[in-house]
């Protein structure tokens, strides 16, 4: 682990502020509540029958001298190692500038098409990791369980079935009916339990428990190891870029771009994108602390989340440039401009990136800018009413 304190930014003395107040509230938040990362172990080989918080594990130690301990920083080794075993189950996707997406915006604008992954978003990757670090790892686990909204569980149950590895895949009723059958046809044992995400993970949590199977968590450095590569594939494309913009659900996919340019050096801002209602992750990141919602309403369900996860935030905290909000209308619109200027489907989390670019260009300048369109698994009818003027309604 490596010891990080306040003065270890990115942003500034005010950046410097909040990541360590970041820092400091994620280690409590693990020590004292998250269940996030709390798994149960599945097999009697193991040395211990429950295992402590993961998150505890990390942050425990160093916090009564006020410091806090992050997820130790990957390396660019850590990445290119980890992009040699992606490449044996995916291509690298591209990153293309799509001149009439410039002109509309007034920026240089580059998309990074995480939608033409095998599952149609930039989750594929870390599943991959994730699962060869298991089989690795802990080869007796013959299966795991995950909560999902769709682009994690469509990886881990096609990752899973590479691997030799069954998949228990729980979504909250009222889920994409889409998605849900795209994760079916990987190989996923599906179940439906809950009204919202966080309430399908408890649930996941309990069957791990019950029936000696792997949880695997919304954020693990296997996940970020796997996800950063599509991060070094845009770094090394494009290495002066200025800003780039990334939707944040559970933390996975900015902790990963952030892992990537550090890894090589640069110096581009990192912009983090949520939905105005889903607003637990800009909260956290504004004041410092892990801050929890009692809803998340948006059809972007990609990053429709209530809980945020200590370890992610202690990362983006003090990674990210800003954190920025949009609106499901304002969703709706960049999807429209995706689709009429590149011909690209992009789901409701995919486009927030450019939502928020759009919402910011006065500001953006004439430099280079790339937005990560993360995923484009959306269901038709919904993609219909975007495509006509409308916004659809979260489920």
């Amino acid at each position: 682990m490596r010891k990080v304190t306040p003065d270890d930014n990115r942003a500034g003395p005010a950046g410097a502020e909040r990541a360590g107040a970041a820092f400091q509230a994620a280690a409590n938040a693990a020590l004292e509540a998250s269940s996030l990362f709390s798994y149960r172990l599945p097999s009697a080989n193991w040395k211990t029958e429950t295992a402590q918080p993961r998150a505890a594990r990390l942050f425990a130690g160093l916090t009564q001298l006020g410091m806090a301990v992050c997820m130790e920083p990957l390396t660019l080794n850590d990445i290119e190692s980890a992009a040699e075993l992606v490449y044996g189950f995916m291509k690298p996707t591209p990153q293309y500038r799509w001149p009439l997406l410039t002109e509309a915006i007034g920026a240089q604008v580059w998309v990074k098409h995480e939608n033409h992954s095998p599952i149609g978003a930039f989750k594929v990757r870390g599943g991959i990791t994730l699962s060869q670090w298991l089989r690795r790892e802990h080869p007796e686990i013959q299966g795991v369980v995950s909560a999902t909204r769709g682009n994690h569980g469509q990886s881990i149950a096609r990752a899973a079935k590479c691997f030799g590895m069954q998949a228990r895949i729980l979504v909250p009723h009222g889920n994409s009916v889409e998605k849900n059958a795209a994760m079916r046809g990987f190989g996923a044992e599906l179940i439906e339990f809950g009204m919202d995400y966080d309430e399908a993970r408890q649930e996941a949590e309990r069957m791990a428990a019950k029936d000696n199977l792997f949880n695997v968590p919304p954020f693990h450095r296997e996940l970020v190891r796997g996800v950063s590569t599509y991060g070094l594939e845009l770094f090394r494309e494009i290495p002066d870029l200025d800003t780039v913009y990334v939707p944040i659900g559970c933390g996975s996919g900015i902790c990963g771009l952030i892992a990537a340019r550090d890894a090589l050096g640069l110096d581009a801002k990192i912009v983090g994108v949520v939905a105005k209602n889903a607003p637990a992750v800009k909260l956290s990141f504004d004041s410092g602390k892990p801050i929890d919602t009692n809803a998340a309403k948006t059809f972007a369900d990609g990053i429709a989340v209530r809980v945020t996860v200590p370890e992610a935030l202690a990362i983006y905290s003090r990674g990210a440039d800003r954190v920025v909000s949009v609106s499901d209308a304002e969703v709706a619109a960049a999807i429209r401009l995706l689709y009429r200027t590149t011909h690209n489907l992009a789901e409701g989390a995919g486009a927030a990136s450019l939502a928020a670019l759009r919402k910011e260009r006065d500001s953006a300048g004439h430099g280079k800018v790339a937005v990560i369109l993360s995923g484009g698994n959306m269901d038709s009818e919904w993609f219909t009413k975007i495509m006509s003027g409308g916004v659809p309604a979260p489920n």
